[in-house]
């Protein structure tokens, strides 16, 4: 059997036993690419001439052995790893936090809200931080940014710190517990925040890959706001003068425009459409609780 029908044998079985994807890979064969590479220890961008080699008994064991595990637990393929990838760049993950797939991941990359900032942009706060991927990546996308990563999780905040150190940003990015802003201090120039925000009816329809994670980093209450609406209360007096807040309300974006119909937003573009991902200013936060500058 060669890698080439290893995976494929692989994907099979996967798609099969009806898994849920979306926390790295999106359909069988892909996900069945990632845990064989894994397992074999062999990198994502392998050259080709690799997949016409023949597996040995034990290799083709051990692949069996990795993705059965997956098929039986039900649990993400990035905690069976401990690897995730956002953007091209890997971070470790595990139970402690939610596998990392932010769309903000994107709008980083490919600079689709550079429009907002500019040389005043100094502090950079990735509130609900999780694995610490966001904050990572927006210190390595803006070289000259300190960055602020709050999470109310202990847990979290200690997959962050691996990832904060295995990408060596001690320096510039600083760890702190924060339930929302309670505990968080000083003004920022950019907020980055990917919260809890699935709404009640949603999460108990949630497959089992999705409840392997942290619920605290999932569920938003009966709408999906409860977490967003104070936030977006306490946001202005953490906002520098020119400061923008972008939020990632995943599929809950009805119940957001129910929650704050007189807000003025950005929706920002990304793969997954235009729904997903807005941006607010701190003036159009002042003017929705009825405050002047």
């Amino acid at each position: 059997m060669t890698l080439t029908e290893l995976i494929a044998a692989s994907a099979s079985q996967l798609s099969s036993a009806h898994l849920s994807f979306g926390h790295g890979t999106t359909n069988a064969q892909d996900e069945a690419a990632w845990l064989t590479l894994w397992r074999l220890g062999l990198p994502l961008d392998s050259d080709p001439d690799v997949f016409n080699r023949s597996m040995t008994s034990d290799e083709i064991k051990s692949v069996q052995a990795l993705v059965q595990e997956r098929i039986d637990t039900r649990k993400p393929a990035a905690y069976l790893t401990h690897e995730a990838w956002l953007q091209g760049v890997p971070f470790y993950i595990d139970e402690r936090s939610i596998v990392p797939r932010s769309f903000i991941a994107e709008l980083l990359a490919d600079g689709g809200i550079d429009y907002w900032l500019g040389e005043h942009t100094q502090r950079v706060l990735d509130l609900c931080t999780g694995n610490g991927s966001l904050g990572v990546l927006a210190a390595m996308t803006y070289p000259d940014v300190d960055v602020v990563g709050a999470d109310i999780s202990l847990e979290a905040l200690a997959v962050a710190r691996i990832n904060v150190e295995r990408h060596l940003m001690n320096e510039r990015i600083t760890l702190v517990q924060s339930d929302g802003l309670k505990t968080v201090s000083g003004l920022f120039d950019l907020i980055l925040c990917n919260p809890p925000y699935v709404c009640a009816s949603s999460m108990q329809a949630l497959p089992a890959e999705f409840l392997a994670e942290p619920a605290l980093a999932l569920a938003g209450g009966e709408d999906g706001m409860d977490f967003v609406r104070q936030l977006l209360t306490d946001a202005p007096t953490h906002m520098s003068e020119q400061a923008v807040l972008v939020l990632e309300i995943g599929n809950e974006r009805e119940h957001f425009e129910n929650a704050f119909p007189q807000l003025e937003v950005i929706w920002l573009e990304t793969n997954a459409g235009e729904d997903q991902v807005l941006l607010v200013t701190r003036p159009a936060l002042m003017s929705l609780h009825g405050q002047t500058q």
